[in-house]
């Protein structure tokens, strides 16, 4: 008369698997994407040439030594015209800074950058 079993009882076992909610970030987001969206990286070899300007429309205008010649030199850019960034464009534009960095987005970035300081352009459209 056997008392007791010589091989364990198998009970089937039941597993519950839980899965942590998405984050904001996610949500918002949307799946991660491969890298396929970017190009494979290829190497260029790029040429350039010097080249130097002489005359042209404004030859006979120059002054100096030169004798109406310019040696390719470009003037100063002209003043970039600002507008006053209110405390709500740079939080606005921090904010865009902080989601192109996030979203790997550099013109949203720098979109973020021009509205904080004031340069983005909004209010220059004005037609009298």
């Amino acid at each position: 008369m056997p008392l007791g079993r010589r091989t364990a009882r198998t009970v089937p076992a039941t597993t519950r698997t839980t899965r942590a909610r998405p984050s904001l970030k996610t949500r918002l987001l949307g799946p991660k994407r491969t890298a396929a969206r970017r190009a494979p990286a290829t190497t260029t070899t790029t040429t350039t040439r010097t080249t130097q300007t002489t005359g042209g429309h404004h030859a006979g205008h120059t002054t100096g030594h030169t004798g109406g010649h310019t040696t390719g030199h470009t003037a100063a850019p002209a003043h970039h015209h600002k507008r006053h960034a209110s405390m709500g464009d740079k939080v606005s534009g921090a904010m865009m800074k902080l989601r192109g960095s996030i979203t790997h987005r550099p013109g949203l970035k720098a979109a973020g950058t021009r509205r904080m300081h004031g340069t983005d352009g909004r209010g220059s459209h004005h037609v009298y």
